[in-house]
């Protein structure tokens, strides 16, 4: 059986894409690379999910639909991270420049998101980003929709699946019926450069979705359905509620290459450690660890006693703890709390913005994939924080308790007095 070479991360050449295509297509009706379709699928282990178990929308509260007009943020994930969508290119070692060049599949995707509208009228793409192994977009429902966000995505996800299908099937056996890779970074910077490039990335769907036509033709159901369809994870969408969510989305959205190429050239600060002993705890933690190794360390804790008091018109005590925590780190002492409070997140406020050291506490522990968030990502690019945590990560924590407050402020004590002994 003739195998054709993958054009690894090359630049689109439409004569070749047309090539590849007839080749593929004619050659499908091959019996021996039939057959042989046939044994890949028979073989495929890993994709073991049920139906039952894809159809569960997590994501969403029980009884909504989410019909009306809003804005929604949409992710979509390999589940196990494979970079499949492009590769992240960063110039001179600097994480400003980074860009995603998209792979076929990264362009595929891409068409299919902006192809929504046309089968959906009153939804807008206000945004996206394209990262090697995942997708972010910002959609607009403008009018009330008949059947909501979920069947929407739905219907997007499926599609996704049979691109990922074809895309399996094709790296598997190093065939290539589809242009490889498209610098088309400014499209997301232009709409009008969207437009202007709908048909190359068109051209690539459709390469894509014949070729998985003519699998699922002839391998029969059963075994189509068999191959892994590389997006096996239902989107996940979170509806924003209020303005400001809609500029912050979609700085956290144009930040992604940027946090991904940080996370790359300072890999020790971003990578989850297990087991850190202080005392007689064990944390998990991000961040520098040669924090540690300080001299000086002291707790931040607002007490509610002198909240009450700045209630009733007594500030005073409340606005010296305040500013003694913050005199103390500026003569280096490291700070050290959950930072609770509306009080306690004004002192970490201060510290990050005079790139002061310091270790939070958190209430949740740390998936394989964490990212801090905005005001704590450039700090522990720049060393200046260690995130820790005495607990394993629970997805389906949503707030903190009184009793786990109490536990880390104790914690945070604890930490000091060993620390400084």
């Amino acid at each position: 059986m003739l195998i054709v070479s993958k054009l690894a991360y090359s630049y689109y050449d439409k004569s070749i894409c047309t090539k590849l295509a007839s080749f593929l297509l004619s050659n499908i009706e091959n019996f021996a690379f039939s057959l042989f379709l046939h044994t890949f699928a028979k073989q495929i282990n890993g994709y073991d999910k049920t139906m039952a178990e894809q159809e569960k929308w997590k994501w969403q509260e029980p009884g909504t639909t989410w019909k009306g007009i809003g804005l929604y943020h949409i992710t979509l994930t390999i589940t196990d991270r494979q970079h499949l969508l492009g590769t992240l290119v960063i110039t001179n070692n600097d994480p400003t420049t980074a860009i995603v060049v998209r792979t076929s599949l990264g362009n595929a995707l891409i068409d299919c998101l902006l192809s929504i509208p046309h089968h959906h009228p009153e939804v807008q793409i206000l945004h996206f980003c394209l990262m090697p192994d995942h997708l972010h977009a910002v959609l607009y429902v403008r009018h009330t929709m008949p059947t909501g966000i979920s069947a929407l995505v739905r219907g997007f996800w499926q599609a996704t699946k049979k691109l990922g299908r074809a895309h399996s099937v094709a790296t598997t056996f190093s065939i290539a019926p589809f242009p490889s890779s498209i610098a088309l970074n400014a499209i997301q910077k232009n709409l009008q450069e969207e437009c202007m490039d709908s048909q190359s990335l068109q051209e690539t769907t459709e390469q894509f979705k014949a070729f998985s036509d003519s699998l699922r033709k002839q391998m029969g159901d059963e075994a189509y359905y068999q191959l892994p369809p590389v997006f096996t994870e239902m989107p996940f969408i979170r509806p924003m509620g209020h303005n400001t969510q809609l500029p912050n989305t979609i700085r956290y959205i144009d930040m992604n290459p940027q946090r991904l190429a940080t996370k790359r050239l300072k890999p020790g600060f971003f990578r989850v450690q297990r087991g850190i002993v202080i005392g007689e705890r064990s944390y998990d933690g991000v961040g520098n660890t040669t924090i540690l190794t300080d001299e000086h360390f002291e707790p931040v804790h607002v007490r509610q006693t002198m909240v009450k008091a700045a209630e009733h018109g007594d500030d005073l005590p409340l606005r010296n703890y305040m500013n003694s925590c913050v005199l103390k780190a500026r003569k280096g002492v490291v700070m050290v709390s959950p930072f609770i409070s509306k009080q306690e997140k004004q002192v970490m406020q201060v510290l990050l913005r005079e790139h002061r050291p310091y270790i939070l506490l958190a209430d949740n522990g740390f998936r394989d994939y964490y990212k801090p968030s905005d005001h704590l990502f450039d700090a522990c690019a720049s060393g200046r924080v260690l995130i820790l945590s005495p607990w394993r990560y629970d997805a389906s924590k949503r707030h903190i308790s009184r009793e786990e407050c109490v536990a880390l402020n104790t914690m945070a004590e604890e930490i000091c007095h060993h620390l400084s002994t």
